[in-house]
């Protein structure tokens, strides 16, 4: 008998691990281990948790109808993991396990200790790279070490795509029957968690979330390199929490983005670049585990930064309430929704960090305490990039202007208007201003935007010297 061990892979198309143990010949049937408890020291929301045991439900079901038993172990720590995966496999009479590896050095350490625990009781262990679609160390420099900045990487990662065959691999289950409507109507609604009537539905069920990459494919690809960047327009995939729990796969949406262009057109697409950003940083943990430590890339940058780590500046951030209406509203759709789109989040990031001067393990730990799509390679690689200390990051003297980027990205203000509504009355113009709306009850602006950018660069300059 196969085992599978499920985690952050929760589908039955494009998993190799599920595949192989199918591909075996003997009967197969999956575990989930539930960490609570390390879950809460990952800071993982409360809304990414629901939507992954919503899914897991759904999973659950599909390989019930394919005569494949689900068997879930209540546990609390990564370290309860091998003793109870052992005791499972011996009851079971299983003589191998299949997982896809997982890259942060927690996740690394576990998967070490249950192979090792396993193979001292004569069962194989067996690791496959479903997450990614070019695995660690297949690009490296001429000098086979790894990249370190995102550009060269990129070119390597795209010459060693067009090497070989990545495309996703087929369902390996032959279902029985298929899942009753009533069943998968149960499951395969949008996750319930507080979030706004207007704010995407994340669905569980394979049908919708193909659909929506198929949409998304097929009618906003081709303009996303220009409105992925206006938080008020449709213009991003919503992708990001399925991803995530890996109810898709990253070959699954570079196969569809393949099919719908032309021969060589789908290695132009922006979004193709986002998947490759998000490799990078996959790569970058593997390759660096003191990064999976929250120490910095670039440690000596980091030297130069006096971090304030003001208590008060950093709760009004959190809050939504700092006067500068576009990082307000950013935040205000981060606690409302679980999500916040990607220009924000660099601009709250960047206003954190560099004008705050707030250190940016903070911040990070916040967005994962809040985001349905909390993904700790790119979200540590994204604030590592806003702070000047990661790989291939801003430089430090770029400090994102939230007046200037709130003109820029949100010209009429409409994105404002739904966030912060008291500012609904004003001119659009007018709605982007620090410290707008105060006699509706906004707060004055608690910086001086200026001074909060000269303060900074001269930190820098002087740590520079």
């Amino acid at each position: 008998m196969q085992l599978v061990w499920f985690r952050n892979d929760l589908r039955v198309a494009d998993n190799p691990a599920l595949s192989a143990a199918c591909a075996s010949g003997d009967p197969v049937k999956a575990v989930v281990c539930l960490t609570p408890a390390q879950w809460a020291q990952h800071n993982e929301s409360e809304a990414r948790v629901r939507y992954w045991h919503g899914r897991l439900d759904w999973l659950q079901q599909q390989l019930a109808a394919a005569g494949v038993e689900l068997i879930r172990l209540d546990l609390q720590h990564f370290a309860d993991c091998p003793e109870a995966i052992l005791t499972l496999a011996q009851e079971q009479g299983a003589t191998a396990l299949h997982f896809n590896y997982e890259y942060p050095l927690n996740e690394r350490n576990r998967d070490r200790q249950v192979c090792e625990c396993l193979a001292a009781a004569g069962v194989v262990a067996q690791g496959y790279h479903g997450d990614l679609i070019v695995p660690p160390g297949q690009v490296v420099t001429g000098q086979g070490t790894p990249f370190k900045v995102f550009t060269p990487f990129s070119k390597a990662w795209l010459k060693r795509l067009l090497q070989s065959d990545h495309g996703p691999l087929p369902s390996p289950l032959r279902t029985q029957h298929e899942v009753s409507s009533a069943a998968r109507s149960a499951i395969a609604g949008p996750f319930i968690g507080a979030r706004s009537a207007r704010d995407p539905a994340y669905p569980v069920d394979d049908d919708a979330l193909h659909a929506r990459l198929q949409q998304f494919i097929h009618e906003q690809e081709p303009d996303y390199a220009h409105l992925r960047d206006f938080p008020s327009r449709h213009g991003t995939s919503g992708l990001s929490p399925a991803l995530t729990v890996g109810a898709l796969s990253a070959r699954q949406c570079l196969a569809a983005l393949k099919q719908a262009q032309d021969a060589e057109g789908w290695l132009e697409s922006t979004w193709l670049n986002e998947l490759v950003w998000r490799e990078f940083y996959r790569h970058l943990l593997v390759s660096f585990p003191e990064l999976s430590r929250l120490t910095p890339f670039r440690p000596e940058t980091e030297a130069r930064i006096t971090w304030q780590d003001n208590d008060a500046l950093f709760e009004a951030w959190k809050a939504g309430e700092t006067g500068f209406p576009i990082v307000d509203a950013a935040m205000k759709q981060l606690l409302a929704t679980g999500w916040m789109h990607n220009r924000l989040r660099m601009i709250v990031a960047s206003f954190l960090t560099k004008l705050l001067r707030v250190d940016w393990r903070r911040g990070e730990a916040f967005f994962m305490s809040q985001l349905i799509d909390g993904d700790f390679a790119s979200n540590l690689g994204g604030w590592q990039w806003s702070a000047s200390v990661g790989a291939d990051a801003a430089p430090y003297f770029r400090i994102f202007n939230p007046l200037l980027q709130s003109q820029k990205f949100d010209p009429n203000g409409e994105f404002l208007a739904e966030w912060l509504p008291e500012l609904l009355h004003l001119e659009p113009k007018a709605r982007h201003l620090p410290g707008a709306g105060q006699r509706e009850g906004r707060p004055a602006p608690i910086i001086d935007y200026k001074q909060a950018r000269q303060a900074a660069l001269d930190d820098y300059a002087a740590g520079a010297e």
